[in-house]
C-alpha cells in the first residue's frame, strides 16, 4: 500500500492528470467507433507520446486501453455492433434491452458494472503484481524462453477457427522479427541490401498497418460504408434513462462474479477480455433461475460480460508488467511502447522503476472514477459519434495512420511498410489468420531468440537444461497441456453433440408417445 500511495503521488501532477483525462476521452471515442478497437487506437496514438515522459505516456495509453472497453458497449447496445471484440457478448442482451426502450438503464448499468470490475481489478493487481514479480525473479533464460512459447501457444489455442492458421500467423511475426542484424553474429538478415532495414522493422508501422489500415480495408470490402443501422437514441433528461432497483438488485451477483472471473482469465497470457466476456455470459446463463430470458433482454446477461471484460483488461497488466508477456494485441502495443521508452517489463521493473510501475497501477483507480462520470453523463454525446458514417471516418483514419507513422522516424519506408502491412492485415482477416498473434510474436520474437541463445550457451547445446529446475518443468507441463487441448476438444465436442442429439430424439419420441396416449384416452371417453 505504501508503494501504491507513492504511485498516486507520482500521478498527482497537472500534466499526468490531464493526460489521464485525455486518454479516457480518446479511449471512449475509439471504443464507440465500430471496427477500430483499442489495438488500432493505441497503435495510432503511440507516435503522439514520443515527446512525453514515460509515466505520463503509459498512463495515457493505458487509459485509452480500458476506456475503449467502456466505449465499445455503447454501439453494442444502441446499434447491435460491438465497438471491438471484447464487447461482442454485450450485444446478446444489450440490443434487445434497447429495442424494449431500455437503452438508458442498460448503458448506465454497464457503466456501473465496469466501474466496480475495474476497481476490483486494480485492487487485485496491487497485490498480484508484486507476488508474481517475486516469483519471476527465480526465472533464468530457460524459464523465460518457455514462458514466451507458452504465451504464444495460449494465444493460438484460444483463437476461433483453424489453429494451424493461428500458428502460421505467429510464424509470420517471428519471421518479420528476424529482419535486421543478427544479435549473435552481427550479420545482416533479410535486409536485401536496404540500409533502412538494418535495424529491423519498426514495431509501430506493423501495428498501425495490421490493426488500423487492415480493419478499414476490411470494413470497406464488406460494405460497411454503405450500411444503414437502426439507432436507438438516449437522453439523460428522461426518467426512463436511469435503472430501477430491480436492475440494481439483479446485477450485484453478475458484477462480482464477472469481476473475479475476468481478472483470472486476464492474468492468463493470451486469453484476453473477449474470452472472459463470453465465459461470463455462459456462467450467468447457467446459474440464472430464468435462463430463457437471456438473449431477449436480461440485465445480468449484459452486466456480467461487461464486468468481465473490464476486469480482464486489469488482469492483463499482471503478465505484462511482471513477465513482459502481452496477452493480446492491445497489450502488445503497450509492450512496444515500453521498449521504445527504454523500459524492460519484467520482475525487476517494480524495483528499478517503481514510480513508473505503481503510477500505472494508480492510474487505474483514478481512471475508473473518471470513466464512470464521463460514461454516465456523456452517454448521449458519445452515442452521437456512432451516427457518423464510415465513409467519413475511414479516410480520416487512413490519414492519421500515414501522419502518425511518418512522424516516428520521418521515413517514407516506414509508411510503405505500414501500407503493405495494411494490405497483409486485410488478407489475414479474409483467410482467418490472426493479426494479434502476429504482433505478439513480432514483439516476443527477439526475446525468444535471445533467451534461447543464452540457454544453449549455458547448457553447451543440450536440451536437458529445460528439465533441471522445477519451475521450467512446471511450464513444460503447461505447454504439453496446451498442445493436447486441440486434440481433446474435437472428440469431446463431437461426443457432446451426439449426446444432445440422443436426448432430443428421446424427448421427441416421448412427446409422440404422450400424444398417442392422449388420443387413445380421448377415443375411450368418446
Amino acid at each position: 500500500m505504501t508503494e501504491l500511495m507513492t504511485g498516486i503521488a507520482t500521478l498527482w501532477t497537472v500534466q499526468n492528470l490531464l493526460l489521464l483525462v485525455f486518454g479516457v476521452l480518446i479511449g471512449m471515442i475509439v471504443g464507440v467507433i465500430p471496427g477500430v478497437g483499442p489495438s488500432a487506437g493505441l497503435a495510432i496514438l503511440l507516435p503522439v507520446t514520443f515527446g512525453l515522459d514515460p509515466t505520463g505516456a503509459i498512463v495515457m495509453l493505458a487509459a485509452v486501453y480500458y476506456g475503449a472497453m467502456y466505449g465499445g458497449t455503447i454501439t453494442s447496445v444502441l446499434i447491435n455492433t460491438p465497438g471491438e471484440s471484447a464487447t461482442v457478448a454485450s450485444t446478446f442482451d444489450g440490443y434487445p434491452l434497447a429495442k424494449q426502450g431500455r437503452a438508458g438503464p442498460a448503458l448506465v448499468m454497464a457503466a456501473l458494472a465496469s466501474f466496480v470490475a475495474g476497481t476490483i481489478g486494480a485492487l487485485l493487481i496491487t497485490f498480484a503484481a508484486p507476488a508474481t514479480a517475486a516469483f519471476a525473479k527465480t526465472f533464468g533464460p530457460p524459464e523465460y524462453f518457455l514462458v514466451v512459447i507458452a504465451g504464444l501457444l495460449t494465444v493460438i489455442v484460444i483463437l476461433r477457427g483453424n489453429k494451424l492458421l493461428g500458428a502460421l500467423s505467429a510464424l509470420i511475426g517471428f519471421a518479420i522479427g528476424t529482419i535486421g542484424i543478427d544479435i549473435g553474429g552481427g550479420e545482416q538478415r533479410y535486409t536485401f541490401g536496404s540500409v533502412e532495414l538494418i535495424n529491423g522493422v519498426d514495431f509501430i508501422p506493423v501495428a498501425i498497418g495490421l490493426f488500423a489500415v487492415g480493419e478499414v480495408l476490411h470494413t470497406l470490402w464488406r460494405g460497411g460504408h454503405l450500411e444503414k443501422l437502426e439507432f436507438f437514441g438516449v437522453s439523460a433528461r428522461n426518467r426512463a434513462f436511469w435503472p430501477t432497483r430491480k436492475d440494481l438488485r439483479e446485477s450485484i451477483g453478475p458484477t462480482l462474479r464477472g469481476s473475479f472471473l475476468g481478472f483470472g482469465v486476464g492474468v492468463t497470457p493470451g486469453a484476453g477480455a473477449t474470452v472472459a466476456s463470453l465465459m461470463s455470459y455462459n456462467v450467468e446463463k447457467s446459474v440464472s433461475r430464468t435462463p430463457q430470458k437471456f438473449g431477449k433482454g436480461a440485465m445480468p446477461g449484459l452486466v456480467g460480460p461487461e464486468a468481465a471484460n473490464n476486469a480482464a483488461s486489469s488482469g492483463a497488466m499482471v503478465p505484462l508488467l511482471t513477465l513482459g508477456i502481452p496477452g493480446g494485441g492491445a497489450t502488445a502495443v503497450l509492450l512496444g511502447g515500453f521498449l521504445m521508452w527504454g523500459l524492460q517489463p519484467g520482475p525487476l521493473l517494480m524495483e528499478q522503476n517503481p514510480e513508473f510501475a505503481w503510477g500505472l497501477i494508480a492510474s487505474m483507480f483514478l481512471g475508473n472514477v473518471m470513466l464512470l462520470f464521463v460514461n454516465v453523463f456523456c452517454i448521449p454525446g458519445f452515442a452521437s459519434i456512432a451516427r457518423v458514417p464510415f465513409r467519413v471516418l475511414g479516410p480520416i483514419i487512413i490519414v492519421l495512420c500515414v501522419l502518425g507513422t511518418f512522424a516516428v522516424n520521418k521515413s517514407l519506408v516506414d509508411v510503405q511498410i505500414m501500407l503493405a502491412c495494411g494490405v497483409l492485415g486485410f488478407f489475414m482477416r479474409q483467410y482467418g489468420l490472426s493479426a494479434a498473434a502476429l504482433v505478439i510474436a513480432l514483439v516476443l520474437g527477439p526475446l525468444a531468440e535471445e533467451t534461447l541463445r543464452q540457454t544453449m550457451l549455458i547448457s553447451g547445446g543440450g536440451l536437458g537444461v529445460f528439465v533441471e529446475r522445477g519451475t521450467s518443468v512446471g511450464i513444460l507441463v503447461f505447454i504439453v497441456f496446451l498442445l493436447t487441448i486441440p486434440l481433446l476438444s474435437d472428440p469431446v465436442r463431437r461426443a457432446g453433440q451426439l449426446a444432445l442429439q440422443k436426448v432430443s430424439s428421446r424427448r421427441r419420441a416421448q412427446a409422440a408417445a404422450a400424444a398417442q396416449t392422449g388420443d387413445d384416452n380421448d377415443r375411450e371417453r368418446v
